[in-house]
């Protein structure tokens, strides 16, 4: 793209932006153009709760497409538009309704504590949420006595379990993109770069997180990558992240732990996609309201815990 048309673009997404009352949330894996059109850039959750604060009437969710019901579920009376419907979640697509459904009646007195990378029907059949970064105090508050089935991300889960000291059923699912980080992609880039702190996202497999100097969740590993006195890091998450990162820290390097760590779902949104969105209002988002109704239960269920 032309430098020219670029500019256009942004100019033109602007004025809908005044135009239609309307603003851009961006996740941190996003391409670096959408980032920077957007108003704000952050974790799936803490978007949806920083766009219900403000006083938009429309908002354009990149990300995928659990987000964008999130997102809709804590701003029932804004409308919720995905550039690209096409935007869909691995590991959200790993459980169905009807599985949850047959799980929880074959453990009945089962607390479901479900990751918020799920359908907006999962966490309606669900106890709590949780984040990557609040999982372990959840977990934690949970009585001893009482089972826990975690869903849908198994490494999470295992994180969380460790943790919290605390037996879980883990359902089977993950992260394809998290997967992709290799143990030995760790090891090749500590000897590439040994002052390096290692920042993992807890969405990784074990042997990955073992390596790590810390485990956060993206919104953690920003503000720690500000925080820290190192100069140099090694990121292993979806390598969107990189971009915020250098922007928001230009004095400082750095490295993804693995190239094959990018998700193409979070790629498909792009400034022509974010236009058309807004020209056009393509494609709102709906959720049912019982659906919503109790989605968001589980969602302020996990709040009063954090």
């Amino acid at each position: 793209m032309t430098e020219a048309k670029s500019e256009k673009l942004v100019n033109d997404i602007l004025k809908l932006k005044e135009e239609r009352k309307a603003i851009v949330l961006a996740h941190n894996y996003q391409i670096g153009e959408v980032q920077d059109i957007a108003e704000f850039v952050g974790d799936s959750l803490g978007l949806s709760q920083q766009a219900a604060k403000t006083d938009a009437e429309v908002i354009v969710f990149c990300g995928v497409h659990f987000m964008a019901e999130t997102a809709k579920i804590l701003s029932p009376n804004k409308t919720v538009l995905m550039p690209d419907l096409n935007a869909g979640c691995a590991m959200a697509n790993m459980i169905t309704p009807r599985q949850l459904k047959e799980m929880k009646k074959k453990h009945p007195e089962a607390v479901v504590v479900t990751y918020v990378n799920t359908t907006a029907e999962i966490k309606a059949e669900s106890d709590y949420c949780c984040t990557s970064a609040n999982a372990v105090k959840v977990v934690q508050s949970i009585p001893q006595e009482k089972e826990i089935l975690f869903i849908p991300d198994k490494y999470l889960g295992d994180f969380a379990s460790r943790q919290a000291n605390r037996k879980m059923i883990l359902w089977e699912g993950y992260c394809p993109t998290h997967r992709r980080i290799l143990a030995e992609d760790i090891l090749k880039k500590k000897a590439q770069y040994p002052k390096a702190e290692v920042l993992v996202h807890p969405e990784c497999t074990p042997d990955v997180i073992a390596m790590a100097d810390k485990v956060l969740s993206t919104s953690g590993i920003c503000r720690y990558a500000k925080e820290s006195n190192s100069g140099e890091f090694i990121i292993g998450t979806e390598i969107g992240i990189l971009h915020r990162l250098q922007k928001e820290n230009p004095q400082k390097k750095f490295y993804p732990a693995s190239n094959l760590a990018d998700c193409s779902n979070m790629k498909l949104n792009n400034l022509e996609k974010i236009l058309w969105s807004l020209e056009d209002m393509l494609y709102p988002v709906e959720v049912p309201p019982d659906i919503a109704r109790r989605a968001k239960r589980s969602i302020d269920r996990m709040l009063e815990i954090v």
